[in-house]
């Protein structure tokens, strides 16, 4: 029988060394290096001034999470025309006040949000292999988080709820169009109930959901609206270096877990905008090639030959 040769103690101190280092890096400095990311997005009629959306999305805050809430309460020196919350505020049963905090400066601006299955479940502890297996599934906390505390927050500051809903702002003197679901990670998501053209009347017709699935998208972009946001995904949250995300957490391709695309769907196409979010689960409290974000979508006027 042949010999299999021996690993040289050089090489699996050099593999441990460096696996090492990965996770200080993930769990101690990128997991908290903070950054706004910034996009133009050409979906406004000919002739129309720029408008700035704000997208914050997946906080996950704990209440001794200062440096995030500090971070996130300085985006509002940003002067957005509007703010967008994608869900998963919540990483705590006493997250409730430290969220309002943060986005206090931000919720004096126009808004809107969805909820996020981590808006109504306690984190739990989850074998993190898990997150690689292909149709998994989704395991929720036992205990509720307090849900209603949290939109009463958001609506009382004029936010409007997008749970499931459809609803018109006025932002800079511009009618918006908002299309919105619950989340459809946990099959709370109905959008059936609220579907519809968008309207040509709107300056601009704008769908928000948490998780990017598939049925959501699909009939959002074949009703025509112009933009889509959305998070969840954290971008994948451990990614490998010039490959990109491993799991989207959902049925969304892997190549669009984070940043600017677009999804065609009924002979419509429209921008679609996936967020890293600013958050991880307190129980995997780590990032890897894939930092926390919030991003400024600067809203622009699309190509006179553009079709809505």
């Amino acid at each position: 029988m042949r010999r299999r040769a021996a690993v040289p103690l050089s090489t699996l101190g050099g593999t441990v060394a460096l696996g090492a280092a990965c996770v200080t890096w993930a769990a101690a400095y990128e997991v908290r290096a903070f950054r706004l990311r910034r996009f133009d997005v050409p979906v406004l009629a000919p002739g129309q001034r720029p408008l700035r959306v704000l997208q914050v999305s997946d906080l996950h805050l704990v209440p001794t999470q200062r440096r995030k809430i500090e971070w996130v309460r300085a985006l509002a020196g940003l002067e957005p025309d509007l703010v967008i919350d994608t869900g998963d505020n919540l990483g705590h049963l006493d997250a409730v006040p430290p969220v309002l905090e943060a986005l206090g400066p931000l919720l004096e601006r126009p808004g809107a949000f969805v909820m996020g299955s981590n808006d109504y479940y306690a984190p739990m502890f989850k074998n993190p292999a898990r997150y690689l297996l292909p149709a998994r599934e989704v395991r929720l906390g036992k205990k509720r988080l307090p849900t209603e505390d949290l939109r009463e927050g958001f609506l009382a500051a004029g936010w409007l709820d997008l749970d499931n809903a459809r609803a018109r702002l006025k932002v800079d003197h511009r009618e918006i169009e908002l299309v919105g679901t619950d989340d459809a990670h946990i099959k709370a998501d109905r959008y059936a109930e609220v579907a519809g053209p968008a309207d040509p009347a709107a300056d601009l017709s704008l769908g928000v959901t948490h998780a990017p699935y598939r049925r959501v998208l699909d009939p959002m972009v074949a009703d025509g609206l112009d933009l889509v946001l959305a998070g969840h995904t954290h971008g994948g949250q451990l990614c490998v270096p010039f490959l990109g995300a491993l799991v989207t957490n959902c049925d969304l391709p892997r190549r669009l877990a984070k940043g600017l695309s677009s999804w065609s769907a009924g002979g419509h196409t429209a921008p679609l905008h996936v967020s890293a979010g600013l958050g991880t689960s307190p129980y995997a409290p780590v990032r890897f090639a894939c930092r926390p974000e919030a991003t400024l979508l600067t809203l622009v006027e699309r190509p006179p030959t553009g079709l809505r």
